[in-house]
């Protein structure tokens, strides 16, 4: 029975040559080894090859359309597929993807090692200051026995006789149009093409070993909270002692005690005393990087008031140009007077009778104030 070359690639009988080449190219792009391995789609895959390869010649679509077969009798027993068969399958692919549908051939046994990542908790000032510290990490290192060989003594790798060199075999499995053949890595030598019959006592044959190093990793100051530092060719040592990955190492800042950052920029809370802050003051604040730092408080401050000192913050990364620290002015109320503060203040407020209470709507809503000043500031630049 003629095969269905139109049902294969799911266009009509009287499909255009544009509308063949467009349907081959989108079940092409899905079947194809390289994005679906699954053995099922392989076989597929070779089916559409054919079906295009028949319809887009005019004289063998002619046969077609006529009901006969253009490949019967091309391959023997049970339908099977001759060299002629699947001469023109490869130029075909080819032609639309710019590589052949064949083998890929061995992947080789020397190979670029893995990228590694390492996490680095860090304090405030660390980040600030930048850092270097010894790290101890557990890694792929190149065995010292063969030095990356893989061999024992004088022996030398030699062709894998299960795939002859290839790192692929080949299997043939049946459907609708006869037998199909599609290829998978070698079981034996795991795609490479060679195996050792003598491999390296230490390493097993890989060429590296697992161990432990000790690396100095050095800290830019400036960094942040999940910024990445790349440590070039000291990731794993690749197999067959190929070239090494690299190390990045992940920054996660841990919370300060006193300040918040915001980028570049430091905050913190001043508690002021109520007479000071009416009166005027100067406090000293234990910056990161200057040390104790003199905060001016103007008279007159009110609750919630900030005060910038500039160029007291955090490093920028790469110009190194210092943010601001911001001090948020926290007012205290004393609660309990004795007779002689309770007359003072009182004879004050008869002093300022223009000094009323006063109601005012808040836009803060209910709960507004719950919680204290720092505890407001480290909620509002850390996003929850």
């Amino acid at each position: 029975m003629a095969r269905d070359y139109y049902g294969l690639l799911g266009v009509s009988k009287g499909a255009s040559d544009s509308e063949l080449k467009r349907a081959y190219r989108k079940l092409a792009r899905e079947l194809h080894p390289d994005v679906n391995p699954d053995e099922a789609a392989q076989a597929r895959f070779t089916e559409i090859q054919l079906a295009y390869e028949v319809l887009s010649d005019p004289e063998k679509r002619r046969i077609v359309d006529l009901g006969g077969d253009p490949l019967e009798g091309a391959g023997a027993g049970g339908g099977g597929f001759s060299g002629a068969g699947f001469g023109g399958l490869g130029d075909v692919f080819e032609a639309f993807f710019g590589g052949g549908a064949g083998s890929r051939g061995p992947i080789g046994r020397v190979r670029p090692g893995s990228d590694s990542l390492l996490r680095m908790r860090l304090d405030l000032t660390e980040c600030a200051t930048g850092v270097t510290k010894q790290v101890a990490v557990d890694t792929a290192v190149l065995c010292d026995l063969c030095q990356g060989k893989g061999t024992h003594g004088n022996s030398v790798p030699k062709t894998c006789d299960t795939c002859k060199g290839h790192g692929e075999v080949q299997t043939v499995q049946r459907s609708l149009l006869g037998q199909v053949m599609t290829s998978r890595p070698c079981p034996v030598c795991g795609g490479v093409g060679e195996v050792i019959p003598d491999p390296c006592h230490r390493c097993g044959g890989d060429g590296r070993v697992q161990a432990r190093r000790e690396i100095s990793v050095k800290i830019p100051a400036g960094v942040g909270d999940g910024m990445r530092v790349r440590l070039a060719a000291q990731g794993e040592v690749g197999p067959g002692g190929g070239p090494a990955g690299d190390l990045y190492v992940e920054v996660h800042e841990q919370p300060h005690e006193i300040f918040v950052r915001d980028g570049d920029d430091l905050h913190c809370t001043v508690s002021v005393p109520m007479f000071d802050a009416a009166l005027g003051t100067s406090v000293t604040v234990d910056a990161i990087i200057d040390g104790p730092t003199e905060l001016v408080i103007p008279p007159g401050t009110q609750p919630g008031s900030v005060t910038t000192l500039r160029g007291h913050g955090m490093p920028h990364l790469r110009s190194g140009v210092r943010g601001n620290l911001h001090a948020h002015i926290e007012v205290l109320v004393p609660t309990r007077l004795d007779g002689t503060d309770s007359e003072l203040l009182r004879k004050l407020k008869e002093h300022r009778p223009r000094d009323v209470a006063e109601v005012k709507s808040s836009s803060g809503g209910a709960g507004a104030n719950n919680g204290g000043l720092f505890s407001r500031l480290r909620e509002t630049f850390s996003g929850r």
